[in-house]
């Protein structure tokens, strides 16, 4: 396959999940740095930059989930979920609605901007960074990228 071949790349059968799933990734993780650093700095341009990654991500996630569930049903022509790939799928379904719950949370605390998150929503929102590195590390193995069982 030529590298330059649109038609080819566009089309494969997993070639979507691995490029789209690391905007809502990034833009998650990094709304949670710049919240902690919105917190320990008492930088309200932090917090609200924090905000509109939140928001991204948000927006960009049930794209990642969607591509992800197209690339199982074309690439793996719909296995059991099993094992490696139904761990994939649980953390990502599981990190994608936590991000919607911190998301539809900011939301609502934007009526009080004099507040910065609480250490709930730090702890939750750290917990799903670890939900989405638990999920990124099973697709690697699922997809061969890195070496173990599926």
């Amino acid at each position: 396959m030529h590298p330059f071949d649109l038609k080819a790349v566009l089309l494969a059968k997993h070639a979507q999940h691995p490029v789209i799933i690391h905007f809502p990734i990034a833009l998650f993780i990094i709304s949670v740095a710049f919240d902690l650093l919105a917190i320990w700095k008492r930088n309200p341009a932090l917090a609200k930059a924090a905000y509109y990654n939140l928001l991204a991500a948000a927006l960009t996630a049930p794209i990642a989930i969607a591509s992800g569930l197209t690339a199982w049903q074309w690439q793996l022509e719909g296995a059991k979920l099993k094992g490696n790939l139904l761990l994939h799928l649980t953390f990502a379904l599981t990190a994608s609605g936590m991000i919607w719950l911190l998301c539809g949370w900011r939301v609502h605390q934007r009526r009080f901007p004099q507040r910065t998150p609480g250490i709930t929503y730090v702890f939750l929102a750290l917990a799903t960074v670890l939900l989405i590195a638990l999920a990124g590390h099973l697709g690697g193995i699922v997809s061969g990228v890195e070496s173990g069982a599926t």
